[in-house]
């Protein structure tokens, strides 16, 4: 179940596969772990600036998934998790103002556009009335903001910015409740597709994120 693949990726040295991978599969992300020193001023701006186009808005992915689930077993993960990310929410909002503004890195930049379509579709995801799918869709994002925290924490101490210890579930939290919600074939499929859909929009942001980086040590 991807929901289960998801949590064993966030764990350090698992050697766990899924058809859908997180953050931390990608080459960017890769390249930050490694040496986080690598990055630049304006490669901490774009990371954060475009964070917060994806997440920063005020209802999200939890927000919606909270008004589209109904089951009881979901409730006290969500209020914790919609708090959570509330929190989040101001966190990466008071990193992007410290590393203040990002700057084009083509004459026909068209990044900023292509990140409110990724969030565009986060909101369609989210706002899914296929039972299970926004849900998935939320589950995703706390299991992988286990990885953006880490890099978020960084740009913390590279701007000045106090990092408060994240309230979200945890992911052993989070991986149950997906196994409890999967009670029949349609619901599993419905939270893995959320799931994987969330993923790939994570995966598409970094590697858009990567290829800023690189037109601009093409100059």
């Amino acid at each position: 179940m991807l929901g289960q693949n998801a949590h064993l990726e966030t764990q350090p040295g698992s050697a766990g596969q899924a058809g859908t991978y997180g953050s931390d599969t990608t080459p960017y992300v890769g390249l930050i772990a490694e040496d986080f020193s690598l990055l630049s001023g304006a490669d901490i701006a774009d990371i954060v600036h475009f964070l917060c186009v994806l997440h920063g808005r005020h209802p999200g992915v939890i927000d919606h998934a909270a008004t589209k689930t109904v089951e009881d077993d979901a409730r006290e993960w969500l209020v914790q998790a919609t708090d959570g990310f509330a929190a989040e929410r101001a966190f990466l909002t008071k990193l992007t103002v410290a590393a203040g503004p990002i700057s084009g890195v083509s004459g026909d930049d068209q990044s900023n556009a292509a990140v409110l379509g990724q969030r565009k579709a986060l909101d369609m995801l989210s706002q899914s009335d296929r039972n299970g799918c926004a849900m998935g869709a939320a589950i995703a994002l706390v299991t992988d903001w286990q990885c953006i925290r880490k890099i978020l924490e960084q740009i913390a101490l590279r701007t000045g910015v106090e990092a408060r210890s994240s309230i979200l579930p945890s992911v052993r939290q989070t991986s149950d409740l997906n196994i409890l919600l999967a009670k029949t074939p349609a619901l599993e499929r419905a939270l893995n597709f959320g799931a994987e859909q969330l993923l790939n929009q994570h995966r598409g942001l970094w590697q858009l994120l990567e290829a800023r980086r690189n037109m601009r040590l093409s100059r």
